[in-house]
């Protein structure tokens, strides 16, 4: 029987290739200096491609690198920047072990991902019933924001 093939690592790095959000599933890179090089290796490789939101699969020295930020975009409602990462950075986490597990893909449909992480609804109007709790909180945020503004 032959096993399928297995992920070892999915990054999220930001414009300057520092990293956002990480995951690793193998040993290959057993310290916190060796993934920084390695995330380093991968962002200069990478950087003079442009990005898009469309699944990427780029061979690079035996190393498969997927880009997959439809999911992301999806949770993120199409604001996909450093800040808004890091403020949903648990949403992130739980696409990232939606997609993967134990380095073993197992979803890729972004729809699916997106709805199994928690996202009930990308409406930002919608009820507070209906949003996950890092949708509430950016909504009641953003509430706070334009009444201190006014």
């Amino acid at each position: 029987m032959e096993l399928p093939p297995k992920v070892k690592n999915i990054l999220l790095l930001d414009s300057e290739g520092k990293r956002v959000a990480v995951k690793y599933y193998s040993d290959d890179w057993p310290t916190n200096s060796a993934q920084e090089a390695f995330e380093k290796s991968v962002f200069t490789k990478t950087q003079k491609t442009n990005a898009r939101t469309e699944v990427e699969v780029t061979a690079l020295e035996n190393n498969i690198v997927v880009d997959s930020f439809d999911a992301v975009t999806l949770l993120l409602r199409s604001n996909v920047d450093k800040r808004e990462a890091l403020d949903n950075l648990d949403l992130i986490f739980l696409s990232f072990d939606e997609i993967i597990d134990g380095g073993i893909v197992l979803e890729t449909d972004a729809n699916v991902i997106a709805g199994k992480a928690g996202i009930n609804s990308t409406d930002p109007n919608a009820p507070l019933s209906e949003q996950t709790i890092s949708q509430a909180l950016a909504t009641a945020r953003e509430h706070l924001t334009r009444s201190l503004m006014k």
